[in-house]
């Protein structure tokens, strides 16, 4: 497939427009570019600021193939790829210019993506974040639950949600920080939260959940203060929330785990999780030596 065979755009609501239902088509693959482009969408430039998103959609008769977007950070994220493809739209960006800091997909189109990236412009493909997708098959309670329940977070708790938020950033090596002062501007402002609380009322565990897109819920964040863990509660929690996007009427519930961490992944596999794929992302490092 030709590389011109990509259209770029700067309007997302073009964007959405030509690639909105293939978006759509796989909600649970594509549940990153489904809550990005809708946060531009909604919001806009508050986002990102001035710097414009770059919108790319792969077409091939008539119709959309794969899409990617490029923030201001010059960080880009693709849709699944044959390694041919990703090879021609890296050497078609290096062709013309395009400056990138890193490249964010699935496994294998991330890599084969970087590997040409390195080809053309020197710049070694650090991995510094790998995540594991599932998807919701039948959802399963463990049994039995920690004592307590879950409740959906108002705003009587806004400062310890801002402080778990926090501290989950903290934990998994994310940035930047989460205070209160740049929580408007953090990746978790627009998510829909919930506690599980012991009998007493004091919550021991959180998880966040994303508002609906073409079916889709995506889980996130999973947190359980240290000292808590080991009882139950994230569990608990996880299934709440999924149970809760079901019942909204999500046709795909979804999380990302660190393919690192067995506890996590044993978890959420016996509570219904299924194993999708994984994600890889790469920095591109412009300064170190090319790696034979």
């Amino acid at each position: 497939m030709r590389p011109d065979a990509w259209h770029l755009t700067e309007d997302v609501d073009d964007f959405l427009a030509r690639a909105g239902d293939f978006l759509c088509s796989r909600p649970a693959l594509h549940t990153t570019p489904l809550t990005v482009t809708e946060k531009l969408r909604t919001r806009g430039a508050d986002v990102y600021g001035a710097e414009a998103t770059v919108f790319g959609r792969l077409e091939s008769g008539g119709e959309v193939r794969a899409v990617y977007y490029c923030p201001p950070s010059h960080r880009l994220t693709l849709t699944p790829l044959p390694p041919e493809h990703a090879d021609h739209l890296a050497a078609h960006l290096a062709d013309l210019g395009h400056p990138l800091s890193g490249v964010t997909a699935d496994h294998d189109t991330a890599t084969a993506f970087a590997e040409t990236w390195q080809r053309h412009t020197g710049a070694a493909p650090v991995s510094t974040w790998r995540a594991r997708l599932y998807r919701l098959g039948a959802l399963t309670p463990p049994a039995p639950l920690p004592e307590g329940r879950g409740r959906v977070v108002d705003a009587q708790d806004h400062e310890q949600l801002i402080r778990w938020c926090a501290e989950f950033v903290a934990a998994v090596g994310e940035a930047p920080a989460i205070d209160a002062d740049s929580w408007a501007d953090s990746r978790f402002a627009d998510k829909h939260f919930t506690f599980w609380e012991t009998p007493d009322g004091t919550p021991v565990s959180m998880a966040g959940s994303t508002s609906m897109i073409g079916g889709m819920i995506r889980v996130d964040p999973v947190y359980t203060p240290a000292h808590l863990r080991g009882r139950g509660y994230a569990g608990a929690v996880t299934v709440e929330v999924s149970r809760a996007a079901l019942t909204a009427g999500a046709t795909d519930v979804v999380l990302f785990a660190d393919p690192a961490n067995p506890t996590s992944n044993a978890l959420y596999q016996r509570i219904g999780y299924v194993p999708v794929t994984d994600f890889t992302g790469y920095d591109f490092s412009y300064d170190a030596p090319e790696v034979g």
